[in-house]
Order: structure tokens, then C-alpha cells, then sequence
């Protein structure tokens, strides 16, 4: 149970410092007298992500609370219902921040390396800061989707532990 529990506040902790760190980037930049500002409203993938890291802050929340009130109750996962919604929400989590990730990460390699042969240029020359900015969060929240595969792995066992019980 402490290590579902301390998994669960890193996923809580870390989704957060990564969604407040993405979506509170901005930099202004002025070309030819024309003033842009870079946002991670600019790029889809990036606000997939906040919002992947957000619902897995709420999630880890809930399930943090649920946890410790086991522990101090005493009790143990007994209801296979209540496993296999855990199971499930758990591996859902993990899909969503892993698939978050990675199109954060394309992105990313996108903006700065561009893509020279659909002559897309490179933006993190330009937006340098910003871009620093949301590697930090992409690398952040890369330490959350590993958490959430773990939390699904321990949800998995926690799951059909209860399988195995009936056997014997």
C-alpha cells in the first residue's frame, strides 16, 4: 500500500509541476516590428498534455485519499468490481499520459529540428526560452507516465491476487 501511495503523490506532485510549468509558458518576440507570443494554446500536443496531466493529478488524488483511508481502516482490496474499475482506470491513465507524451515529444523534436523538407523552420531559435520551458514539462511528465505504467502494474497483481485466493 506505501508504495501505491507514494506513487500516487508523485503522479500528483510531478503532473502538476508539469501542467502549471507548460501552461503558464509564454514568450513575446518581436519580428519585423511584429510582435508574436509563443503559448502552449499554439500547439495541440502541448495542451493534450496539460490536460493528460491534469486528469491524472485529479485521478491520483482520489485514488491517493481512497488509499490511505485503506490504510488506516486496515483494510485490504477485497471487492473484484472495485479491482477491476482500479485495473482499468489505472491502465487508462497510463494510455493517456504515455500517448501525451510522445506527441509533446514529437513536437517538441519538431520545433527544434523543423522539418526541412516541408520547409517548416525550426522555432526554438526564435523562442528559445519557451521552448526550455516545456522540455522541462515534457521531461516532467514523462516521470509521470512512468509512475502511472507502475501504478498499473501494482493494480494489475492487486487484481488478480484476488484470482488466485479462490484457488486454494
Amino acid at each position: 500500500e506505501f508504495a501505491e501511495v507514494a506513487l500516487r503523490g508523485v503522479v500528483f506532485g510531478f503532473g502538476l509541476v508539469s501542467a502549471l510549468l507548460i501552461a503558464t509558458d509564454s514568450q513575446v518576440r518581436t519580428i519585423f516590428s511584429v510582435e508574436k507570443k509563443a503559448r502552449f494554446t499554439d500547439m495541440k500536443a502541448l495542451v493534450f498534455l496539460v490536460v493528460a496531466n491534469g486528469l491524472a493529478v485529479v485521478y491520483s488524488l482520489i485514488q491517493g485519499f481512497r488509499c490511505i483511508m485503506n490504510m488506516v481502516k486496515g483494510g485490504m482490496l477485497l471487492s473484484k468490481p472495485l479491482a477491476w474499475a482500479i485495473f482499468s482506470c489505472d491502465q487508462i491513465m497510463a494510455y493517456v499520459t504515455v500517448a501525451a507524451v510522445a506527441a509533446a515529444a514529437q513536437t517538441a523534436v519538431l520545433g527544434d529540428l523543423g522539418q526541412r523538407q516541408l520547409q517548416w523552420m525550426k522555432i526554438c531559435n526564435l523562442y528559445g526560452k519557451f521552448c526550455n520551458k516545456v522540455g522541462e514539462g515534457i521531461v516532467i511528465a514523462f516521470l509521470v507516465s512512468l509512475s502511472m505504467q507502475c501504478l498499473s502494474c501494482i493494480s494489475a497483481f492487486k487484481l488478480f491476487r484476488l484470482y488466485n485466493n479462490i484457488n486454494k
